[in-house]
């Protein structure tokens, strides 16, 4: 806590902190590559398709609208207040702490970062200590690009998490698991610290029988085993009924020979399990299935192949917790209501995707389920789009980030009304002593001025 309590940083300090950090990325992309290649065998490409530009735009965005954003922003007024300035004006926090996550190691730490330097706040970034390769070059990075001071980088594991939580901070931003999501809260409570949580859970997606099943399959492919399945809004599981199920999978193996080869093992476009213990743990998920797709494995180099079992039972504990893995099951449903009630029978998901081309069912799924996002004939898109708000709800989290939703995350929006000392004679009605004539003539002269506002508004 050696930063002192209100960070308060000048907007042109802000844009040139924004410039350095755009400056990073783009200059150090090889680098970044690199890191990702050694902790997820993820190919280059797909660093700067998924992270990276996202990324960029996020900091271009800020940069262009950051005026507009941390400006006073005017409201409307009442009789009683008709000749007052009354606005909200954004105000910075103070010291908030990101705790990024290993899986898109750049972009889950950096973007709320934009938000904080936006907003104005000094802020500790830690990234996760399992992307060590990225982790290590951030730490490295960011001090030769940005104010060492106001946004130092603090490594570590466990511990060092533990003795980050134990300070005071003015809001702490963590994405990654509801297990360690609920000890940030915990901590944070102690200081009433307001925190913003990213976590995961089960991503659902249903698939509608009246869809054109070949183009279904290769979005949920993407989605489920871009990055080895390790993605927080990944397509989890996939409910269907029967029918669906069959073309589903003919279709899926086809679209992995596109994607993948024969062999994905040996394609360069395929990731790898980020260490030994997820591996462990995915496929210990997948004992006593066979699958109808993949299944090989290779612990020496963390190898899981795309992986499809169907027919799953709704209770196994493949569907209690998150998969975060290359493994897709299948789960029969009889209709759209059965999988409604499927989906609502469990935890809020941080995504939903609904693969349906009848505007009715469609519309119901929408109506009657809930979850952080929702996209409709696709899936992950709606992270790539900084006027939507994204974030999850109940087991999914709480609090939202990108564009403009980063910079009114990470701020105080300040409620202010200035108004002058002169037409005391307005007041009049407000002070004692009351009787029902003075009580009487405020209310009517209330009640007349809103029914003329509202005349107004029309």
């Amino acid at each position: 806590g050696s930063m002192e309590r209100q960070a308060n940083t000048p907007l042109e300090f802000r844009l040139q902190q924004l410039h350095a950090l755009l400056k990073m990325i783009t200059e150090r992309e090889t680098d970044i590559a690199t890191a990702l290649k050694q902790d997820l065998n993820r190919v280059r490409y797909d660093t700067s398709l998924l992270e990276l530009t996202g990324l960029e735009n996020e900091i271009k965005l800020a940069i262009d609208k950051l005026s507009v954003w941390a400006a006073p922003r005017a409201v409307e007024r009442s009789i009683l207040t008709l000749s007052d300035q009354v606005y909200v004006r954004p105000q910075p926090l103070g010291v908030v702490l990101i705790i990024g996550a290993w899986n898109y190691p750049w972009a889950l730490t950096l973007g709320p970062l934009v938000g904080a330097i936006a907003a104005g706040n000094a802020a500790v970034v830690k990234p996760s200590e399992l992307s060590e390769c990225s982790s290590l070059l951030l730490r490295a990075l960011l001090p030769r690009y940005l104010d060492k001071d106001l946004y130092p980088v603090v490594t570590g594991g466990v511990s060092e998490t533990q003795e980050l939580l134990r300070q005071r901070w003015d809001h702490v931003f963590y994405t990654g698991s509801s297990s360690v999501g609920r000890l940030v809260m915990e901590a944070a409570a102690a200081h009433l610290t307001p925190v913003t949580l990213e976590l995961g859970g089960k991503s659902p997606c249903y698939i509608h029988s009246d869809c054109n099943i070949r183009v279904v399959a290769r979005r949920i492919t993407w989605g489920k085993f871009v990055n080895c399945g390790q993605t927080c809004i990944a397509p989890d599981y996939v409910l269907c009924e029967p029918s669906v199920q069959n073309q589903l999978i003919d279709c899926i193996r086809l679209t992995l020979l596109e994607f993948y080869g024969a062999d994905p093992k040996s394609s360069p476009d395929y990731g790898r399990i980020i260490n030994q213990r997820h591996f462990n743990r995915i496929l210990s998920l997948m004992e006593g299935y066979v699958p109808v797709i993949g299944g090989q494995s290779d612990a020496s180099q963390r190898y899981i192949a795309p992986t499809v079992l169907r027919d799953v039972p709704p209770q196994s504990r493949l569907m209690q917790e998150e998969i975060f893995g290359p493994v897709l099951p299948l789960v029969a449903v009889s209709d759209i209501d059965d999988a409604i009630r499927f989906i609502n029978e469990r935890e809020k998901p941080l995504a939903l995707y609904v693969f349906c081309t009848d505007q009715k069912g469609i519309e119901k799924m929408l109506e009657e389920t809930t979850s952080g996002g929702v996209l409709v004939n696709d899936v992950l898109m709606h992270y790539t789009l900084s006027s939507l708000p994204f974030g999850g709800v109940g087991h999914s989290g709480m609090g939202s980030y990108h564009g403009k939703h980063s910079f009114e995350q990470l701020s105080h929006m300040r409620s202010c009304l200035v108004r002058s000392l002169a037409m005391e004679s307005v007041n009049l009605s407000r002070y004692p002593p009351q009787d029902r004539r003075r009580a009487r003539r405020a209310r009517m002269a209330m009640r007349a001025f809103s029914s003329r506002l509202n005349i107004f508004r029309k």
